[in-house]
């Protein structure tokens, strides 16, 4: 397949008519990718806009059009690793109708890229009602969403979020599995709840993170700044205050047992991942294993208790998980173990298994 360093107008203009070969199809996603910042793509982009009636956006300014494109497309996409399928590209060729004309935009680029760059996989797009709509963040991927209000969170690896296309009633809600980094907008009169399977977190105006994976017993929050209500619930009963949080504090509830852990200052490590870093300061080697399980999409055992007596502070960026797990080895008396990967029965592998243990 020949890319190149241009959009062709042609090719742009079969792209908006959903007119695209599957060969067609990959030229415009590499340009969205990779080429889309030119001069000439600006140009082309803008005049490509002109030609289609977009109501909505009919008097809007040139720049809050782009805009107005990100708020609606982010409704739409629904990050899941599939095969390729026929349908998948019908779908993506549809909702990519409206995007073809501002592609020079970083941001969609960065959408695209998140979409596509998984070798061998192409991200399927789905579309949900209007009263449920749902995006996950891939593992290996973080995720960003803004929401009808401005709202906005970062969605860690593997997390999944549920939310409406617009908000209704007396609050704004949206249930989270996994981890998020939420900066709400200020709106006193309707609350911004986060619900999680043990804790809804509540807020007006504020920036704060929420932990909750469905296969970990502790749901933590992270507040930056402003104020969140903890809330405790359980099926069937209503939900019951934890109490209210005050900027740097972070709060651990154990829904197995109900226990609350509280601790004040020093909250950089439970935000960083945002940013790509890993930061653990006097953590025990088994939540490091458990952070780098979910990270690099492996699975690490602690096999001995007595490996588990060892702590460690680190910063980690952008450092492949053989180089930490090296580092730790040289820090304290431990060793690993790769586990060959098993081949399954539907022609895939199982995932990288790692044992650790304290060594003699």
């Amino acid at each position: 397949m020949q890319f190149f360093r241009e959009m062709r107008e042609e090719l742009l203009i079969k792209f908006l008519n959903d007119e695209c070969t599957e060969d067609e199809l990959k030229d415009v996603i590499h340009w969205i990718k990779f080429d889309s910042y030119t001069d000439y793509s600006k140009e082309m982009g803008y005049g490509q806009w002109n030609n289609y009636d977009y109501e909505s956006d009919a008097e809007l300014p040139e720049e809050r059009k782009l805009e107005s494109l990100l708020d609606q497309i982010h409704h739409k996409i629904n990050v899941k690793e599939h095969y390729k399928s026929e349908k998948s590209v019908a779908l993506f060729t549809k909702w990519m109708t409206r995007v073809a004309a501002v592609l020079l935009l970083p941001v969609l680029a960065l959408y695209i890229y998140t979409i596509t760059s998984k070798p061998d996989t192409i991200s399927q797009l789905e579309e949900f009602s209007v009263d449920s709509l749902e995006i996950v963040a891939p593992t290996g991927s973080k995720t960003f969403v803004q929401f009808s209000d401005g709202s906005e969170v970062y969605l860690n690896h593997g997390s999944k979020l549920k939310y409406p296309q617009k908000f209704a009633g007396e609050t704004r809600g949206v249930v989270l599995s996994g981890e998020g980094y939420f900066k709400i907008a200020h709106n006193p009169q309707k609350p911004f709840v986060v619900k999680t399977r043990g804790v809804n977190v509540k807020a007006v105006g504020t920036t704060f993170n929420v932990y909750a994976y469905p296969d970990e017993k502790t749901i933590a929050t992270t507040l930056v700044e402003g104020k969140v209500i903890l809330e405790k619930k359980a099926p069937g009963i209503t939900p019951s205050p934890i109490g209210s949080m005050v900027p740097g504090q972070h709060v651990e509830y154990n829904t197995e047992n109900g226990n609350i852990n509280s601790t004040i200052g020093d909250i950089e490590k439970y935000i960083s991942w945002k940013d790509g870093k890993l930061i653990f300061k006097r953590d025990s080697i088994a939540r490091i294993a458990s952070r780098l399980s979910r990270w690099y999409s492996v699975d690490i055992d602690v096999a001995d208790n007595d490996a588990r007596e060892y702590t460690y502070t680190a910063t980690f960026t952008d450092e492949p998980l053989w180089h930490i797990l090296d580092l730790l080895k040289n820090a304290a008396p431990i060793e690993y173990e790769k586990v060959p990967r098993k081949r399954l029965p539907d022609g895939t592998y199982s995932k990288q298994k790692i044992i650790i243990w304290k060594r003699d």
